[in-house]
């Protein structure tokens, strides 16, 4: 048995409109209208191919504060993107604190509303 891939990573939110508006409008995300009914309110994100993000509208049972403040000592969802450069500037316009990778790699790491840490990492041509 080999893991293959991964199918989707789930966030607890505490208001599926205001992650929307930076899933959608700032990171370019779109709804997949193919959620059923969970009796709770919440969200499915499209990445491509059959890659989901799903937004959970829940009591969140970890504490939003005092997380470390560099994602990357935290745990995070990593996300390859095409313009790292981009992305930068589209969430500092938005007043979303960035850091950049430690390790000297083309990465950047940001906390969406509900302070879920998520890093972008920018493919190179060695495909890494």
């Amino acid at each position: 048995m080999t893991i293959q891939s991964i199918t989707h990573v789930s966030f607890i939110v505490r208001d599926t409109a205001c992650s929307l508006a930076f899933y959608c409008d700032v990171l370019g995300l779109a709804v997949d209208p193919e959620r059923p009914d969970l009796g709770f309110p919440g969200a499915w994100l499209a990445l491509g191919g059959q890659q989901q993000i799903h937004l959970l509208e829940l009591p969140n049972p970890d504490p939003v504060a005092g997380r470390p403040e560099h994602g990357g000592r935290d745990r995070h969802a990593a996300f390859l993107v095409d313009d790292l450069e981009d992305l930068a500037a589209r969430l500092m316009a938005v007043d979303i604190v960035i850091s950049r990778s430690r390790s000297g790699r083309a990465a950047l790491f940001c906390r969406d509303p509900d302070g879920n840490a998520l890093e972008f990492m920018q493919q190179t041509e060695a495909g890494r």
